[in-house]
C-alpha cells in the first residue's frame, strides 16, 4: 500500500495505477468511510495516510476468526476420523 509509507493525494495515488483519478477517489472514500484512512488538509490539497491503530484492530478481529476456523476444521476432521472409523467397525 503506498500510503502505509507516507501520506498522499489522491491525484499523486492516482499516478500509480492505470485508473482515473475519479477511480481512486472512490476507493479512498470507502476506505476513509471504515476508518483505515486519516485525512488532512494542507492548504488546498487533502493527504490520506493508513490509520494504523485501525489495521491493529482488523488484525487482532482476523486472528480470532482465523482461531474460530482452525477448531472448527479440527472438529469436522474428529467427527470424519469417527465416521472413518466407525465404518471400519461394520
Amino acid at each position: 500500500m503506498l500510503i502505509a509509507t507516507q501520506a498522499m493525494t489522491p491525484n499523486a495515488l492516482a499516478g500509480h495505477f492505470d485508473s482515473t483519478r475519479q477511480a481512486v477517489s472512490k476507493h479512498i472514500k470507502i476506505l476513509s468511510e471504515c476508518q483505515l484512512l486519516i485525512n488532512k488538509k494542507v492548504g488546498r490539497e487533502i493527504y490520506y495516510q493508513v490509520n494504523s491503530g485501525k489495521l491493529q484492530e482488523i488484525d487482532i478481529w482476523l486472528d480470532h476468526i482465523k482461531g474460530l476456523i482452525e477448531r472448527r476444521f479440527s472438529q469436522l476432521d474428529d467427527v470424519l476420523i469417527n465416521l472413518k472409523s466407525t465404518n471400519h467397525e461394520k
